[in-house]
Parts: C-alpha cells; sequence; structure tokens
C-alpha cells in the first residue's frame, strides 16, 4: 500500500467579450405576411441515465487451505448476536459488489428491512457455504491476536513537546506489483528505491529515524513508544494541542519485515512471556530510557501515513471500509479472500471465556501470516488498547463464500 504523485493546477484565464458593431441601412417595410401556424410543440428529450458498470468476475481461487464445513460446526454460530455484524457486512458489500460473484448476495444483504438475529442467520445459512479454514499443514488452529486505534499527543508542527515525525510516503520509495508476472504473489509488493536501473532496500528504520533522512512530516508525536506501536496498529488518532483530532492511516511501509521487540526481550530474559504485551514494554522503556532507541531500531520495518478525513465511524482497513469494533479483523488474504465473512471462535484476551462470534475480513497487516491467524479488532482508546495488548489466544475460523463462489481446493504440489 506507492508514492503520491503531485497534482498540476491549470490557471484559468479571463476573455473580455467583443462588442461588434454593424452600420445599418434604412430598408422599405416588408409586405405584410400572413400568419403562421405554431409549430407543434415538442417534449424534452428524455434524459439517459449512464450505464451501470458490469461487476467484475471474480477470478477463481484455489484455496486448498479451505476444507468444507457444515453450521453444525461452528462453536456458538447459534447463540451468536447476529444482528451486530450487519453495518460491518454491508460495509464490505459497498466494495465487493463490484464482483461478480459477490453481487447478488450483497443485493439481497442491502434490501433486507429487519436484520434482526434471526433473519441474518437466515441470510447466511440460505446464501453461504461455510469453509473451515486450515494451516498448510492440515491443522486448524492458530493464533489469535488483537489491535485498536491508540489515541496519542502530538502536534501537526515540531514543536519542544512533540518531537517524533509520522513520515508521509517518501518520494523516492518505489513499489513494484509482481501479480501480473507471477500471479501467485498477487498479495506481495517489492519496495526499495532506484538507483541507476537497479531497485535496492529502502532504508531500514534505524536510517529512517537518523536526522539525516530527508523526510516529510504530516505531524509529530510526544512518545516515541506511542509512535512506533500506531505504526504496529497501522491507525490511529493525535490529540492536539486544542483538543482537536487527528486521525492517521497507514499510506505505505519500507519493505522490511516486521520483527517483534516483545520477543526479542523475551529471548534477552528482559521480560517474560507474560509480561511482553504493550503494556509490558512501555514499562520497559520507561525503566531503560538509554536501551530504548536501540530495542525499537532492531526492527527494521517502517510505517508511512496518511491524514484520514473526518467522519468514519472507524479506520479504513485494507478493503478501504471503516472497521468496526468486536466485528472487523486483519486476515493472510492468501488463504482468506478479503471482504469475507469469518466465523471466528476463540477466546477472550488471558481467559478461556468463549468469544465466539461472525467477523468481517476487513484489514491485513506485515505480521498476519497463515491460514488461521486473525487480528481482531477492538475499537478505539485505552480500553480498547488494554484488551489488544493482552490479546494472543489460540482459535479457529470459517470462512462464508457465497455458494457459487468460484472456489477450487486442490492441494498445492
Amino acid at each position: 500500500m506507492s508514492a503520491s504523485s503531485r497534482a498540476m493546477r491549470r490557471r484559468a484565464s479571463l476573455l473580455a467579450p467583443v462588442l461588434l458593431l454593424a452600420a445599418c441601412a434604412v430598408q422599405p417595410p416588408a409586405p405584410q405576411q400572413p400568419a403562421q401556424p405554431a409549430p407543434p410543440a415538442v417534449a424534452p428529450a428524455t434524459p439517459v441515465p449512464a450505464p451501470v458498470p458490469a461487476p467484475i468476475p471474480t477470478p477463481q481461487l484455489n484455496l486448498p487451505t479451505l476444507k468444507p464445513a457444515g453450521w453444525a460446526a461452528l462453536t456458538g454460530w447459534r447463540s451468536d448476536a447476529l444482528a451486530e455484524i450487519w453495518p460491518a457486512l454491508l460495509a464490505s458489500c459497498a466494495t465487493l459488489k463490484k464482483q461478480s460473484a459477490w453481487l447478488a448476495v450483497c443485493s439481497d444483504a442491502e434490501a433486507l428491512q429487519s436484520p434482526n438475529d434471526a433473519a441474518v442467520r437466515s441470510f447466511f445459512e440460505t446464501r453461504f457455504t461455510p469453509w473451515q479454514a486450515t494451516q498448510e499443514d492440515g491443522s486448524a488452529e492458530g493464533l489469535v491476536t488483537g489491535y485498536y486505534e491508540p489515541l496519542l499527543k502530538g502536534d501537526r508542527v515540531r514543536t519542544e513537546r512533540a518531537r517524533y515525525p509520522l513520515y508521509a510516503v517518501p518520494e523516492d520509495l518505489v513499489t513494484v506489483d509482481l501479480s501480473s508476472v507471477y500471479p501467485e504473489l498477487k498479495s506481495l509488493r517489492l519496495r526499495g528505491r532506484l538507483v541507476g536501473n537497479k531497485i535496492v532496500p529502502y532504508a531500514v528504520r534505524r536510517d529512517i529515524e537518523s536526522p539525516d533522512f530527508n523526510g516529510r512530516a504530516i505531524a509529530w508525536a510526544e512518545d516515541p513508544v506511542d509512535l512506533f506501536f500506531l505504526q504496529v496498529q497501522g491507525s490511529g488518532r493525535l490529540e492536539l494541542p486544542d483538543g482537536s483530532h487527528m486521525r492517521v492511516g497507514y499510506a505505505d511501509q519500507n519493505g522490511h519485515p516486521y520483527q517483534s521487540i516483545g520477543r526479542l526481550l523475551v529471548e534477552r530474559g528482559e521480560l517474560t512471556l507474560d509480561q511482553a504485551s504493550m503494556q509490558g514494554i512501555k514499562d520497559w522503556g520507561a525503566k531503560n530510557p538509554d536501551k530504548l532507541p536501540g530495542l525499537l531500531a532492531s526492527n527494521p520495518s517502517y510505517v508511512f501515513f496518511r491524514e484520514m478525513p473526518d467522519g468514519f465511524p472507524g479506520p479504513l482497513g485494507a478493503l478501504g471500509v471503516p472497521l468496526t469494533a468486536g466485528r472487523s479483523i486483519a486476515v493472510d488474504p492468501r488463504f482468506v479472500p478479503l471482504g469475507a465473512p469469518v466465523f471466528l471462535a476463540t477466546t477472550q484476551p488471558n481467559t478461556s471465556v468463549p468469544l465466539n462470534r461472525l467477523v468481517m475480513a476487513q484489514d491485513t497487516g506485515g505480521a498476519i501470516r497463515g491460514g488461521v491467524r486473525a487480528d481482531y479488532f477492538w475499537g478505539f482508546g485505552n480500553a480498547a488498547g488494554e484488551l489488544a495488548g493482552r490479546m494472543k489466544q489460540r482459535g479457529r475460523m470459517w470462512v462464508l463464500l457465497p455458494k457459487d463462489y468460484p472456489l477450487t481446493t486442490t492441494a498445492r504440489r
């Protein structure tokens, strides 16, 4: 997710009106002509509506990690408050109905008058088929983590307090889409910068955060750890000095793989596995300010941001629609079609209390890899952040696809 091109403004010139004067000669009066009947009135032409673009054919997908399942296999399906999913489904449909395989079900969804729990359950059971997600080794369980929309203190300009930049996409960052040459790499992008006629790796975090980096900041944060976790989450809000909020979202990434700093602290013996949460890492940073810059720099990945418009109910996910707290997840699009409904069976953070619910696959993430892998969106603010920071649960997933979805499940060789 390439650098933006600069828009060229054109200046409009004003033309002064020219008056033409003609000499008038005296002419004898014309003979009186008999009155002519008025022409019949002609009705104005009926406007022709613009043609509606035909839906794009949904490509045939080969997803051998999806296995046919029955509705009875979905743990908690009958007890979920399914009416809560409806706004998130309609949000997905705003994008999905452009594909032929989703057009009919999305049209039916938009026409449903009373989306109560029973009606929504019947809607899915009538029009969709559940497929159990599995890992490439055939196992049915995977990792479920959480994320949220954080709130940071910051400013639009650099100040003594706000000293840590949120960079826009650099003009020299090049993104190459390899899918036209290698269709199996359709969800991957090659990022770097052009040196001569070669693309070389882009700068790592340590270089981007150095004073020598020539970047364009769209805002400035007060705390470097908060900024680091904003990059992990992918979107958030800055509270400005006047109390207003500036919403920012993911624009692109430098192309380097994500390295978990929590895992590094555990490997070094600085934290236990239970302590390696977001809050645990923040506490460690407060106690070890001299070690903090080196720890943050050990993750070479760096996220660039753009300012997001106001008015959305939630941050925009990779699907391009607002995320819904408790009903949106990030997935690996190599294994789960982006935008699809997914029934998630997992547990609440650090407990065995069931969390079984229908969610929408509306986002992706650099650390979200695998056939059974989800990042659960908890919403906005500190309370959501505490839940997201503690969530590292086991879970199972069932992908719900329209009954005529073009899917094959031939095993890869």
